[in-house]
């Protein structure tokens, strides 16, 4: 089952790419081999391989169906890319579209796309190349993006964040991904950049979480008693609900978004909401409760695991 109805909003995952990341030890530094041990029962083997010690993900979209309409929260990877800081999301050729379309959802069904926050991995789809040119994805949407990652990430600007996943050349890949998945968009006049806050409908809006980076946001589902939290990048591993103060090395302000981070988990332990990492494979998205001064997984959604 790759969809879930909470209130009277229906939530399918599409799952762009399964995939190793990374060592975990270059995303996590923070995070010691003693806790991946201690809580290897849970995270094994869906988001932590103990042999080869690779951290795994997904870049997936979630579709929400709210109040008649069709929304996108994030965009994954997107084709044809040019990603020279990350090899393995350069030139892409997946079948997204297909995946989206077996979904139910054709590109111009979209309504309303939400980007938590601008990395490559989360506004690749906003665009795609037709003719040599990059144009919208879903041309009759609405993209949700946030001003001040839009602003950082500006090459006319003239201060490019680090980028993901850090390392050389990235102010140039950054310049590279917000020209062809951000700009056009915005061009094209389709572009929201929001700030402090923005009501999508009656049961959906979003806030800021910065931290991770200016930007980043978490998208509130409220409907009848239910609740859900789509929190992108403030959670990687579900490590980080059992230990919230380890944050990755992708963060542009690794404090800010430390703090974020609590001050979300709180309320989703509080509230009984579930939370919907950007990232997470298996059954992609918990209810937490509080267990000290930490989290624990208090329940996985009901979706079938992603493997």
């Amino acid at each position: 089952m790759q969809t879930i109805t909470l209130g009277g909003v229906d939530i399918t995952r599409v799952v762009e790419m399964h995939a190793p990341v990374a060592p975990v030890a270059d995303i996590f530094p923070t995070a010691t081999p003693r806790m991946w041990r201690e809580h290897e029962s849970w995270l094994a083997p869906d988001f932590w391989n103990p042999r080869t010690d690779d951290f795994i993900a997904n870049a997936q979209t979630w579709v929400l169906r709210s109040e008649g309409r069709t929304i996108l929260v994030d965009t994954g990877l997107g084709n044809d890319k040019d990603r020279p800081h990350m090899p393995a999301w350069s030139g892409l050729r997946t079948d997204f579209l297909d995946r989206l379309r077996a979904a139910g959802v054709r590109p111009e069904d979209v309504d309303v796309v939400v980007n938590t926050h601008v990395h490559a991995d989360h506004v690749g789809w906003n665009t795609r190349l037709v003719d040599g040119e990059w144009v919208p994805t879903f041309p009759r949407a609405t993209y949700l993006i946030p001003r001040a990652d839009f602003d950082y990430w500006n090459p006319a600007a003239g201060r490019a964040g680090r980028g993901a996943l850090g390392g050389i050349g990235v102010d140039q890949a950054s310049g590279i991904m917000f020209e062809d998945s951000v700009a056009p968009v915005h061009r094209a006049g389709q572009a929201v950049l929001w700030e402090d806050g923005y009501r999508i409908d009656g049961q959906l809006s979003l806030e800021p979480a910065p931290g991770h980076t200016p930007g980043s946001s978490v998208l509130r589902l409220e409907s009848g008693s239910d609740r859900a939290l789509f929190i992108g990048d403030l959670v990687h591993s579900p490590l980080q609900i059992a230990e919230p103060d380890c944050d990755t090395c992708l963060s542009e302000d690794q404090e800010a978004a430390t703090r974020s981070r609590r001050r979300v988990l709180e309320q989703a332990a509080d509230t009984g909401a579930l939370v919907f990492p950007a990232h997470l494979p298996g059954h992609g998205a918990a209810e937490v409760r509080r267990e000290g001064g930490t989290f624990a997984i208090a329940g996985w959604a009901p979706f079938s695991r992603t493997h």
